[in-house]
C-alpha cells in the first residue's frame, strides 16, 4: 500500500454483496435454492435474452444470488464455459462509489458502464481477464427488477440520484427500500420455517412480460 492508498483507504467502504452465476435449467435451479437452503425469490424477468431469478435470505439483500439463463452444455475438447456472471461490493454512497470508478480506470479495467437499477446506482466493468465486477450504491427506493438504464457519471450526484428515482417510479412495484424490506422479512420468516407451505417453496418462476 503506497503512502496516497494509505491516506484514503477505509476499512468499511467496500463489503461483498452477492454474485450471480449461468444455470442450465432455471426453474430447477431456483427450486433448489429455495428448497433445499430456504431462499426467498425476490424478483424474476427478463433482461434482453436472458432470464433472471433474485433470491435472498436477508431481507436487507435484494439479491444475495442471482441465476441467470444461458449456461451451455459442456462439450467434450472444446474451452470450459466460466458460469461466474459477475462478483459484487457494496459501498455505503455516490462519493465512494465515484472514487471506486476512478480507482478501477487507474488500475486497467475496461468495459466501464455506469448504470442505474432504480433500487442502486452501480457501475460495471472487466477485470485484466475479463471477469466482470460490480461496484454499487443502494437508492432508498424499490422497484421491479431485473432492471438496468445506463447513466452519465459527468453529472452530479443530485442529478444522478432523481434520475434513478424517475426511473424506479416508472414501475408498478415502486415502494420505499423500507416497505421492501418489512415484506421481504416476513415472507423470509415463512420461506424460512420449517412449519412453511412445503408447497410454494419449489414453484416455478413466474416471468412477467419482457420489458425489452
Amino acid at each position: 500500500m503506497n503512502l496516497h492508498d494509505a491516506k484514503t483507504f477505509q476499512p468499511g467502504d467496500l463489503s461483498f454483496s452477492h454474485f450471480g452465476f449461468f444455470v442450465a435449467d432455471l426453474s430447477r435451479m431456483a427450486a433448489f435454492y429455495k428448497g433445499a437452503l430456504r431462499f426467498t425469490q425476490t424478483d424474476c424477468g427478463d433482461l434482453g435474452a436472458v432470464q433472471l431469478v433474485f433470491l435472498s435470505r436477508d431481507p436487507s439483500e435484494h439479491h444475495q444470488v442471482v441465476l441467470v439463463s444461458g449456461r451451455p452444455e459442456a462439450v467434450p475438447g472444446q474451452m470450459v464455459f466460466n458460469p461466474i456472471n459477475q462478483i459484487s461490493f457494496r459501498v455505503p454512497d455516490l462519493a465512494t462509489l465515484r472514487r471506486y470508478h476512478a480507482r478501477l480506470l487507474e488500475h486497467g479495467a475496461t468495459d466501464m458502464q455506469p448504470a442505474t437499477h432504480g433500487n442502486a446506482i452501480s457501475i460495471y466493468c472487466r477485470d485484466p481477464e475479463g471477469n466482470r465486477i460490480e461496484v454499487f450504491t443502494d437508492t432508498p427506493w424499490y422497484c421491479d427488477q431485473p432492471l438496468r438504464e445506463p447513466i452519465d457519471f459527468a453529472q452530479t450526484d443530485a442529478e444522478i440520484m432523481a434520475r434513478a428515482e424517475a426511473i424506479a417510479r416508472r414501475f408498478p412495484k415502486f415502494r420505499t427500500r423500507a416497505a421492501w424490506q418489512q415484506e421481504m422479512a416476513e415472507q423470509m420468516a415463512r420461506d424460512q420455517s420449517e412449519i412453511g407451505d412445503k408447497s410454494e417453496i419449489g414453484d416455478r418462476p413466474r416471468f412477467p412480460q419482457s420489458r425489452k
